[in-house]
């Protein structure tokens, strides 16, 4: 049986990663995949590191969609995948990558899902985080300072050249496309318990497909 495919997008700090591990431990964890679609950022190992700092990450050309389509495919007949890594410290991929299975259940999340037309088609439900920019920003300012190594200046610097001119072109306007859109903030349970439930609901009709 085909999996089921979800995608969780919104803005960059709306709480994407933070939604998608508790929809998790909500259901059955064993029978969920998930994948971050910044894993499909391009290899810049060929620009210096100064010259990788200078760049848009925030525009859909910054993913390799192309092979994120190639791998959902692969998962979707069956076929496990290796997905790279990316290296948020030197802005480029990481050596090698980890090999994905599939599952009944597949969970993307990623600012720009929702975006291109091929790579939204692939989701069976899809998911918009809706958080305020400010709410966003002293987000993205504690995750980058405290996990990626930035300063203060360097994650405002780039909100404002990059980020937030990005959002406003491509990641806000996506969520019209969008199934379900939920409010970041303490209550989420709702929605997390509607899509567990859903999440169960698939996985259950997966495993009696294969007990045919």
């Amino acid at each position: 049986m085909k999996p089921t495919f979800i995608g969780i997008a919104g803005g960059s700090g709306s709480g994407k990663t933070t939604l998608t591990r508790q929809i998790i431990a909500a259901s059955d964890a064993a029978a969920v995949t998930w994948i971050p679609f910044d894993a499909y950022y391009r290899d810049l190992a060929a620009y210096s590191l100064a010259e990788r700092q200078q760049m848009n990450f925030d525009h859909p050309d910054a993913f390799d969609t192309a092979l994120c389509l190639q791998h959902l495919d692969a998962l979707a007949s069956g076929t496990s995948v290796v997905v790279p890594e990316y290296d948020f410290v030197a802005y480029t991929r990481a050596a090698g990558g980890h090999t994905v299975h599939a599952q009944p259940v597949i969970i993307v999340d990623g600012i720009l899902l929702f975006v291109d037309a091929a790579l939204r088609e692939r989701f069976d439900l899809r998911i918009y985080i809706d958080a305020d920019d400010d709410i966003r920003l002293l987000r993205r300012i504690l995750r980058d300072t405290q996990e990626r190594g930035r300063d203060v200046v360097s994650v405002c610097q780039q909100y404002l050249s990059t980020v937030r001119p990005m959002h406003q072109q491509y990641v806000a306007p996506s969520r019209v496309h969008a199934h379900i859109i939920i409010p970041s903030g303490d209550d989420t349970q709702p929605a997390i318990q509607l899509v567990s439930a859903e999440i169960q609901r698939r996985i259950a009709n997966s495993r009696l497909a294969v007990a045919r």
